[in-house]
């Protein structure tokens, strides 16, 4: 929009910009344009457009012929974008941003996030849109140029510090360019800045323990000026062993060290235990006919290797609020690595009943024990990888523990933001969990549900 289309516009809602709210309102439509161009939208692309104001971007997105979820804390202005955007690819809905379920978005193959953050509330919006795991695929976003820095830093810069490195350990940064404030009305104080938000490749950095790398760099960034030596006393009482075994300066300060260090020195206190691949190769399992009769044992790769018939639990855990624990399964699997799976899982071993497997996998992987409910029982089929499955229920109410030797990492999620995630991005899961997440809620939806068409997680059920 021009600068003249913006004041007629608030006149007529009528509205007076508030700095509260980061209403700076962008009049550069060259620069509209050339932000959205940034995104390389096609319209296979859900975007979602934090903060759309007056609409500046919005109409260019639209312009890719994606659609586009609006969000916008103020009413007045969802409600002027309703009155002069007439598009059934535009969805607008009058919310918080940091209230909205970003969750959600799972139910939609290919998301796109762009904005204008307000600066007041950027970190806190950041931090919860780019947890682990996200369905965000790309950001593209205008910040304060301070936050824009401080995202993009390099070592043993100023700007670098325990934001740079909450947001790169899973996220790939790049400051695009810097934006003059004339360009807004009415004009903030400080300029603005874009950047575009890449996820980073899971296997491109080490396996770690990742709460105690962000302890390790709370406490580290907590005295910028001191030593780190003095700052992680408490968790390496030997540095001077630690900076020689990692070649780190011994006086360095936690702006020195790099996001590969920090891992380093991470895994230097407390290494991620790897399976014993030896004791695997070497499991044996119980072969069964089509009826699920014992014939003999096998070994683990003569089982896999062959597709003999075998036997394996599923079991799924909830918490209190009635959200269901997937698990991403480690990268050192031999089968499906870094695909997501149920809360826990595992071969029934030689001499062992079903039962006695679910109890041991769920002590062994998530490090509780709770009452399970029997839920459905799979044939063996290449879809279950040929095992004979039985499915458990349990509920949780204190805290997992996952064994990182087993497991990448994992989220608790409601039983409808499942199903979007599985109708939009089928690959990204173990094929033995569709089919056991499948039987479970057949089991547990009701019939006329099943019979009508699945429908995607709506948004406006998380705002």
């Amino acid at each position: 929009m021009k600068l003249s289309d913006i004041r007629i516009a608030l006149r007529e809602i009528p509205l007076s910009p508030a700095k509260t709210l980061g209403q700076n309102f962008l009049h550069d439509q060259n620069l509209a344009r050339w932000i959205v161009n940034q995104a390389e939208i096609t319209p296979d692309d859900y975007v979602v457009e934090v903060g759309p104001g007056l609409g500046a971007l919005t109409r260019f997105i639209l312009e890719k012929a994606a659609h586009v979820l609006a969000i916008e804390k103020d009413a007045r202005l969802a409600n002027f974008l309703r009155a002069h955007i007439d598009d059934e690819r535009l969805e607008i809905i009058h919310t918080d941003a940091l209230k909205f379920d970003w969750r959600s978005l799972f139910a939609h193959r290919r998301v796109k996030l762009i904005g204008n953050l307000p600066y007041n509330i950027s970190s806190a919006l950041l931090l919860k849109c780019l947890g682990h795991p996200s369905p965000i695929s790309l950001w593209l976003l205008m910040l304060q140029k301070e936050m824009a820095m401080r995202l993009s830093a390099s070592p043993a810069t100023h700007d670098y510090g325990a934001l740079t490195l909450r947001v790169q350990l899973h996220h790939c940064v790049k400051y695009l360019r810097t934006v003059s404030a004339t360009v807004f009305f009415p004009q903030p104080d400080v300029d603005s800045a874009v950047v575009r938000i890449l996820p980073r490749d899971p296997l491109e950095l080490p396996a770690r323990d990742d709460e105690l790398l962000a302890t390790l760099i709370r406490a580290g960034f907590s005295q910028r000026r001191k030593q780190l030596q003095k700052l992680l006393r408490t968790h390496v009482p030997d540095w001077d062993k630690a900076a020689s075994n990692l070649h780190i300066n011994p006086k360095a300060r936690a702006e020195e060290l790099s996001l590969l260090q920090w891992i380093d020195l991470t895994n230097f206190i407390a290494p991620v235990p790897r399976p014993d691949t030896r004791l695997t190769k070497t499991e044996c399992f119980p072969v069964v006919d089509k009826k699920d009769r014992i014939l003999g044992h096998a070994r683990r790769s003569e089982v896999h290797g062959n597709n003999l018939l075998h036997r394996a639990v599923h079991i799924l855990i909830f918490n209190e609020a009635g959200e269901v624990y997937l698990q991403q399964r480690s990268r050192w699997k031999d089968r499906h690595p870094l695909k997501w799976d149920s809360s826990a899982a595992g071969h029934v071993g030689a001499a062992e009943s079903y039962d006695e497997t679910a109890r041991r996998e769920l002590k062994e992987e998530l490090g509780v024990s709770v009452p399970l409910q029997k839920i459905s029982k799979l044939p063996a089929a290449q879809r279950t990888d040929h095992e004979f499955i039985w499915i458990y229920r349990g509920v949780v109410s204190g805290d997992l523990i996952p064994n990182k030797s087993e497991i990448e990492t994992g989220t608790f999620l409601p039983s409808a933001m499942v199903d979007g995630w599985i109708s939009a991005r089928p690959e990204n899961f173990a094929p033995g969990f569709l089919e056991c997440w499948k039987a479970y809620r057949r089991k547990t939806v009701p019939t006329a549900n099943r019979l009508s068409r699945p429908q995607k997680f709506s948004p406006r059920q998380t705002a």
